[in-house]
């Protein structure tokens, strides 16, 4: 039993990898910077850093998962409950290509199993105060922020385009071709400052992801570790684990979450990533389990500011679909696991 829990602490690990790598560097491809394989490299490297040091700048998120929704010593057949609850749908969700929470499959799963296990022992007001109101308000307050950020963006890239046209009529009678040598400096120079900002801020997107992510894996295989192992040997499994998924599947995802606004631009990229960095790292920090799922379409969608129109609400609404059907889902494969299992 306890290798079969290291071996789907494994699956978990990659289908997280596949599902949730692209979520920070999708922007990367959709406003034009990088190739989603590119891309999802960058995203695979900085994935990987956060995880490494997520046992020690995150320890909220793993005492969370471990002890505090469901306290009650856990048992290796309560873990393989868990696990095969909330593997079977982030690895389903990725193979339609929707981009969805691990952190809403693995509490489904922790509550399905868990009240067949130990009933009295499911702390609801934990959930509620800790889970359900975090990654709930998460969504909005990542719109709200994105598109302010987005609002300031654009203000200071107009007034770099007034400096801009300011510096080329002044250079205009210098001699033939100042000018358009001029304008041809300062756009340059413009557009090498907005990539070196975009991919900062997705390399800090994933590395933020990766933090709020592998303390909530290694929790459920802490449960049942092999002899020998200790919860640092398994993060380092987790970690090389999460990053073939996301290199081998992740670009299915990135393709769809692209796919929510129309004609992303690099001050788009710059600020969703930025916001997306702030509240899931934010939430690493503070014990809080954000979904990089939530906050990264939040804050993608946000960047439309009254632009509504530049919106897919299909796409969006197929997303919300499969939020909606991610606790359940896990819920129900849990407790019929463990029921089989126990």
């Amino acid at each position: 039993m306890t290798i079969i829990v290291f071996l789907l602490v494994l699956a978990l690990a990659a289908a997280n990898g596949a599902n949730d790598v692209p979520k920070g560097v999708a922007t990367l491809a959709g406003a034009g910077v990088a190739n989603i394989r590119t891309a999802v490299w960058w995203g695979t490297v900085t994935t990987a850093a956060g995880c490494l040091v997520s046992l020690t700048f995150a320890a909220k998120l793993t005492s969370l998962f471990s002890k505090e929704i469901v306290s009650a010593p856990p048992t290796a057949e309560f873990a393989v409950a868990v696990l095969i609850g909330t593997c079977a749908w982030v690895a389903l969700a990725t193979v339609l290509k929707l981009p969805v929470s691990t952190t809403h499959a693995l509490v489904g799963s922790l509550l399905g199993a868990g009240v067949l296990f130990a009933r009295s022992d499911v702390h609801w007001d934990v959930l509620v105060n800790k889970v359900v109101l975090p990654l709930l308000l998460s969504v909005f307050v990542a719109y709200l922020v994105s598109a302010v950020l987005t609002f300031v963006g654009n203000r200071i890239a107009t007034a770099a385009e007034q400096r801009r046209r300011r510096a080329l009529e002044a250079t205009a009678g210098v001699g033939p071709g100042a000018a358009s040598v001029a304008e041809m400096q300062v756009t340059a120079s413009r557009v090498n400052v907005l990539t070196a900002l975009h991919w900062a801020t997705s390399g800090f997107t994933s590395f933020a992801r990766g933090m709020n992510d592998a303390p909530k894996i290694v929790a459920i295989g802490s449960f049942a570790l092999l002899g020998g192992w200790t919860p640092q040997r398994l993060l380092f499994a987790v970690t090389a684990v999460m990053a073939i998924g996301g290199l081998v599947a992740g670009a299915r995802v990135a393709k769809s979450l692209n796919a929510c606004v129309d004609n992303l631009t690099h001050v788009d990229g710059f600020t969703a990533n930025l916001t997306t960095a702030l509240l899931v790292g934010l939430g690493a920090f503070r014990g809080m389990p954000m979904s990089t799922t939530h906050v990264s379409v939040g804050a993608i969608s946000g960047t439309v500011g009254k632009d509504v129109g530049r919106i897919k609400r299909k796409t969006l609404r197929d997303f919300a679909v499969a939020w909606l059907a991610t606790p359940p889902f896990g819920f129900a494969v849990a407790a019929a696991a463990y029921w089989l299992v126990a």
